[in-house]
This record gives structure tokens, C-alpha cells and sequence, in this order.
């Protein structure tokens, strides 16, 4: 199974997140200490303690001291086995991937996710990243000679420009830094942040769709004529290199999370812990799991399946969709799947429901109207 530890501090705070974290530090060993306790008292979760991948997202986790990391893998190695071929990766900043801090790591980690996002200064200053672009370039290839070869980057795209230059080029670097897989994101607005406070007073305005569903194309068309393959709407490998630990999501396996605001699912529900550093270190401390469960009905699960298994190269099976609804998605949701056939977004063959090409550009929408109702 799969273990994920939130870790939510932040040296400061980008303009476009609105994943829970904090910029001050000061209750960082509190949360690490709550961190192992919640592992052990969450130990039997998934009903086995085997685990295939560990990944630990934020926040930021490459702001871990090399004592709070192996304290954490010592707790999970305490009530947890570790498969020998375990993916066990770590979110990491540009500015945090010094050679001391890589060699730190090492030993605990074999796959960093680094968040660059752009190559662009003007960006990096606009997206209030705490690396500039040199670094951004440095750290991929010091995280290389430290011998991390299992590198992934984020990139953002839909960043408001005059043209598409300037993603180009952050293309053209990415390929250039020979990593085997590259995550990219369409920037969003959310309104809970600074981006979003600025959009609502007038002071900012995104792009439009046109513009970033023209970059998405670039993205695709390069990666893949570059050897990378786009598995996930977001996620493109080059063979072999395939995130394990975020395939398992889209796959519906079961899987732990550990820390404020991280999510947990064991194939019948769901449970979230409160984001908030302060109650969730209380909580812990007073041997309380403060989360909320949510039970999962046949309809949930079937469009949970269609909003993450529509998004990758697997798809949806038919045979799945009828399993969770009890014998009646295909009845109800006939004539939605001739429709989006017919508008060239979906097909289908045997068994398999795979979005097209053009598909990909409205995958959401496509998983939206297939959703049934509670």
C-alpha cells in the first residue's frame, strides 16, 4: 500500500498555492513529533503494513532537518515494512537542493520531485518563488551528481505573457536538463490567495482559456516528440519512470495520509485531518485522530473513478463502472457516452473508456457529465 506525510511549512508563500501550509517554523519539531505518533496510531489503516511507496508532499519537505527525516523513517520502519524496491519520494525547492542537504537525503530518499515551475525570472519573482532561475537549473543537475537519476520537475503554464515565447523556452531548458519525467500545471486562480485577492480587486488578470489550452498543446506535442509519454493529463515519463505513488491514486488503491489536511482512503471511505497545524498537533498529543470520515456511496465511487481514471493512459473500464454502481452505469449513462463519442472526446473499445486527444483538453467536463447522482 502507500503512505503520505504532509509536511506543511513553507519559507514563504506563492502567489498561486492554496494547499495548507505555514511560513513560520516555530511548531515544526511539535508537527514532526505528531507525525510519528499519528503513524503509529494509524498503523492499521490499510489492514496490511506493507507499503509499496511512501511520498512526502507540503508544504515544503526539503525544509526537514536530516534529524526529523530519519526520526520519521525510523517510526515508519518501526510499524511499517518498507518494500526493498520502495518509491520513496520527496518534494523538494530549488534553494533547499544544496550538496550537503542532497548527500543528507540520500540515504532516505530515491526520487525528488523539485518544484521549479519556470526557468523565467520574471516569473519566479511573479509566482513569489523563494529560488531564482539559475537555480532552478543548478539543483537538477547537483541532484544528479548526488546520484538522484528518479527526478521529476513541475512547470507551470498559462502564466500571463505577450506570446508563448517564454514557455518555450522553459521547455526547451526542461529537455535540456535530461529529467525522466516532468509534471505541468495549468496556473489556476484560486480565490482563497494572493492571485485570487488581487483578481477580485481588479489588480490582476489571468489568462485567457485559448491561451493556455495553446501552451497545453505545446506541451504535449514537444514532450511527446521527446520521448515522453503523457500517462496522466499532467504528467509526462520517459518509459519506465512513471510516478508509482501518484499512479496509485488514479488507480484507486488504498492509501494513509499523515498530517494536517492530508487525505486517506481505504477502498470504502474517505477520511481528511483538519488543516490546522495547531489542533492537529492537540489532537495527536491527546491520542485523537482529528479527521472526518466520509463514507463513500456506489455513486461516489464511481465518479471518483471517472474523474482520476479518465485523466490517464489506463482509462475507465466499463466492467469497473458497472461493478460500483451495481449493474446501472451503463443503462443511465448511455446516451451521455454516444454523445461525447459522436463530439470526438471519448472513446470507446471493449471494455475501455479512454478520452481522445481532443478529449484531454476537456477532461474534466467529460468526467462532470458522466457523474452520476447520489
Amino acid at each position: 500500500m502507500h503512505l503520505y506525510l504532509h509536511i506543511p511549512f513553507c519559507k514563504q508563500a506563492c502567489h498561486y498555492c492554496d494547499f495548507h501550509f505555514s511560513t513560520s517554523l516555530a511548531q515544526k519539531p511539535a508537527l514532526v513529533e505528531a507525525l510519528r505518533r499519528e503513524i503509529e496510531q494509524q498503523q492499521d489503516y490499510l489492514g496490511t503494513r506493507q507499503l509499496e511507496t511512501i511520498y512526502f508532499g507540503g508544504g515544503t519537505p526539503s525544509l526537514l532537518t536530516e534529524a526529523e527525516l530519519a526520526s520519521l523513517f525510523e517510526t515508519i520502519h518501526r510499524h511499517f515494512t518498507v518494500a526493498p524496491e520502495a518509491e520513496i519520494t520527496l518534494e523538494a525547492n530549488p534553494d533547499d537542493l544544496t550538496p550537503a542537504h542532497l548527500r543528507q537525503l540520500r540515504p532516505y530518499v530515491n526520487r525528488l520531485s523539485i518544484g521549479i515551475q519556470s526557468f523565467h525570472e520574471p516569473h519566479l519573482r511573479f509566482m513569489n518563488r523563494a529560488h531564482s532561475a539559475l537555480e532552478a537549473q543548478q539543483c537538477v543537475r547537483l541532484a544528479q551528481e548526488a546520484g538522484f537519476h528518479n527526478l521529476t520537475i513541475d512547470l507551470i503554464y498559462g502564466v500571463p505573457a505577450a506570446d508563448h515565447a517564454i514557455w518555450e523556452r522553459d521547455l526547451e531548458t526542461a529537455l535540456l536538463l535530461d529529467v525522466p519525467h516532468i509534471s505541468s500545471y495549468s496556473l489556476t486562480i484560486e480565490p482563497d490567495t494572493a492571485l485570487g485577492r488581487w483578481q477580485k480587486k481588479g489588480r490582476f488578470q489571468g489568462t485567457d482559456d485559448e491561451f493556455a489550452a495553446e501552451e497545453f498543446e505545446m506541451l504535449i506535442r514537444t514532450l511527446g516528440a521527446n520521448g515522453y509519454e503523457q500517462y496522466e493529463i499532467s504528467n509526462f515519463a520517459r518509459p519506465g519512470h512513471e510516478a508509482r505513488h501518484n499512479s496509485s491514486y488514479w488507480k484507486r488503491r488504498p492509501y494513509l495520509g499523515i498530517g494536517p489536511s492530508a487525505h486517506s482512503y481505504n477502498g470504502h471511505s474517505r477520511q481528511y485531518n483538519v488543516a490546522n497545524n495547531a489542533l492537529y498537533i492537540k489532537a495527536i498529543n491527546r491520542g485523537e485522530l482529528p479527521c472526518t470520515v466520509e463514507m463513500l456511496t456506489p455513486a461516489d465511487q464511481v465518479n471518483e473513478y471517472l474523474l482520476t481514471g479518465l485523466r490517464t493512459k489506463w482509462g475507465c473500464q466499463v466492467s469497473e463502472l458497472e461493478s460500483l454502481s451495481g449493474g446501472t452505469f451503463v443503462r443511465e449513462q448511455q446516451a451521455i457516452l454516444a454523445e461525447q463519442q459522436r463530439r470526438g472526446w471519448l472513446t470507446r473499445t471493449g471494455d475501455q473508456l479512454l478520452l481522445t486527444p481532443a478529449g484531454k483538453f476537456f477532461a474534466d467536463r467529460v468526467a462532470a457529465e458522466l457523474f452520476m447522482e447520489s
